[in-house]
């Protein structure tokens, strides 16, 4: 009868060892496929291409790993793609440069041949309207290309240490011709010792679109604010105007490309300043943000990362 118990202790024993290894044997199972399935992902997220295996037996992760090899081929096959049609795109935006500026370099000179030339007298008024028209047509060519450049990754943006207060001045000397027409304030406050790593250029463009669009809704005799404050993580460049501010329910549309408030149509501008704004900020790991009111005028706040 002993010898029974003991046999059945063994068991017992010899059971729970077993259990146990197979225990272990299953976490080394579950850990090995989760390592695998990390690395197949990491590599999809990094835009690798994963590599045909064969697998001699049919297990769970050689059936998970065809898949993802799957799409990964897919994906790549659509990169491939995209990138074929970024390329030709591209050219197509640089033909387009290319082929509209001399027509209206073209047009604009013989506008002032035929001014020189031609007793304009009686028919002034609708020269001047021809002119501005023609400037606008050049002002919309201008950014549509720019735009273009920006989203496929002609123009690059260059970041290098640069003295804050020269990417403001050549922001304000591009609108101060139009705030002085209105008779429109600028106000700058600023520490001209900050320098903050950013592409100055495109940042000076992405304000000036800002100052511009201030300029064109605010009153004549009014006033525009730049106040720039050194934070623990950002530096924030705030802009504020006395215009006629922006309702709360479309704050959120300003940045869409083409985007005018329904009031502004008559007013010139094609939609497209501030889209490129937030763009050239975007692509400097920085954002932006509007506060605005009903007849007092908005505020936009970029914040650039130190």
């Amino acid at each position: 009868m002993e010898i029974i118990y003991i046999l059945i202790i063994l068991l017992l024993i010899g059971t729970v060892f077993y259990l146990l290894w197979k225990n272990h044997c299953l976490k080394g199972d579950i850990y090995d496929f989760t390592k695998k399935l990390e690395v197949s992902l990491d590599s999809l997220l990094n835009d690798k291409r994963l590599e045909k295996l064969v697998y001699e037996q049919d297990d769970l992760w050689s059936m998970v790993y065809e898949k993802l090899y799957r799409i990964s081929d897919m994906y790549n096959h659509k990169n491939q793609e995209l990138y074929e049609e970024k390329e030709n795109l591209k050219e197509l935006v640089s033909d387009i440069s290319h082929q509209t500026k001399t027509p209206l370099a073209n047009i604009k000179l013989y506008q002032e041949m035929l001014f020189d030339e031609v007793d304009m007298s009686g028919c002034s008024e609708h020269f001047i309207k021809m002119n501005k028209q023609v400037d606008k047509l050049d002002f919309l060519l201008q950014s549509m290309v720019k735009m273009s450049r920006l989203e496929t990754g002609t123009i690059k943006i260059q970041k290098s240490e640069q003295f804050i207060a020269e990417t403001l001045a050549l922001a304000i000397e591009a609108v101060v011709p139009k705030a002085d027409k209105k008779n429109i304030q600028i106000h700058v406050s600023y520490d001209e010792t900050l320098q903050l790593e950013h592409d100055k250029k495109w940042t000076a463009e992405a304000i000036f679109n800002i100052l511009d669009n201030g300029v064109k809704y605010t009153k004549a005799n009014g006033n525009i604010y730049i106040m720039v404050s050194r934070e623990e993580i950002f530096t924030k460049i705030s802009i504020t105007d006395t215009g006629k501010g922006i309702p709360f329910e479309r704050q959120g549309t300003i940045f869409s490309r083409f985007y005018r408030e329904p009031e502004v149509h008559h007013t010139e501008g094609v939609g497209i300043g501030l889209y490129l704004t937030r763009e050239i900020i975007s692509m400097q790991n920085g954002y932006i943000k509007v506060e605005s009111e009903i007849g007092k005028g908005s505020t936009f706040h970029i914040y650039l990362p130190n």
